[in-house]
């Protein structure tokens, strides 16, 4: 397939591209700046500038761009830029996938697995409604911004993405440093569910969507595991203790709105990747644990 990919020096895009290539898909690029090479298209989804020619004769396009919500603190001023970064981008794909004819029928965009608030210990299927905290609400205005591909009868799949397990980078790349200083523990309670899926799975779960008949929101996540589950697996990978709890006051003083990522409990199952044959390289907790220690 030739496969447009917005995002793709992101976290899971370093890890997307490579297999997408190993597979024998043909990548194009979206890129901000001047294009440099045959493989990159030129975009800018704030402006609202995208040659809709530039996606002729493309199968597919996966969108995983969007402004990192962790990185720095949630002000009222980093929360606009979180939610704009996605609904624009998501919104611009889908108006110009809407306009091309001889264009891409098929379209990933990413999302986020906190669409469901947290709910405790309820079992969470893609049928369940959407939470109301800040990221739900992202969430409910990302896919909707997608809305004019799927009037045009492009498939659209929203990749609501779990806790993604990888060496260098995102939902770790704060804490496993601590646990390699033998400093790392249970967060909050540690009684939360983390619903986690190993970057390697990511990846192939996405190259699986491409061609799987499936549509509308995806779990992608392996499977739920509480947080000190969680700890104590990557912690035993490495042969360090994970016996020095975080407080969830001090990592609401640090995170302030992102602590609720880390202290919510959201017990997400993938039951449409299931459905959809998918079958994940570690379905294990303490496999994708020693695979991200290994790989870092």
């Amino acid at each position: 397939m030739r496969v447009v990919v917005g995002g793709s020096h992101g976290f899971v895009g370093g890890a997307l591209l490579p297999l997408l290539r190993q597979e024998g898909h043909e990548v194009l690029r979206l890129v901000r700046t001047a294009p440099r090479s045959h493989d990159e298209i030129a975009w800018d989804p704030d402006a609202g500038t995208l040659d809709p020619r530039a996606l002729e004769g493309a199968d597919a396009v996966i969108n995983l761009a969007g402004v990192n919500p962790g990185s720095r603190p949630l002000t009222t001023a980093r929360k606009r830029l979180v939610l704009s970064s996605r609904v624009r981008s998501a919104g611009l794909l889908a108006l110009r996938l809407a306009e091309v004819a001889d264009g891409p029928r098929v379209f990933l965009q990413a999302s986020g697995i906190g669409a469901y608030g947290s709910r405790g210990d309820d079992v969470l299927d893609e049928s369940e409604p959407l939470g109301d905290t800040f990221f739900a609400h992202v969430v409910r205005e990302w896919e909707a911004a997608t809305a004019p591909a799927e009037a045009a009868g492009v498939r659209v799949v929203h990749l609501r993405t779990g806790i993604v397990l990888g060496p260098g980078g995102g939902a770790l790349g704060r804490l496993l440093p601590v646990l390699r200083l033998g400093l790392g523990g249970r967060l909050g309670s540690g009684q939360q569910f983390w619903p986690w899926i190993s970057l390697l799975d990511e990846a192939r779960a996405i190259t699986h969507l491409l061609s799987a008949d499936v549509r509308g929101p995806v779990n992608l996540v392996t499977e739920p595991r509480r947080n000190i589950e969680v700890v104590r697996a990557l912690a035993s990978a490495m042969h360090r203790p994970a016996v020095v709890p975080v407080p969830a006051v001090a990592l609401r003083i640090a995170l302030g709105d992102f602590s609720s990522e880390v202290l919510g409990s959201i017990r997400a199952v993938p039951a449409a990747l299931d459905a959809a044959g998918f079958t994940p390289v570690h379905a294990d907790l303490d496999d994708a644990a020693r695979w991200v220690v290994n790989r870092a």
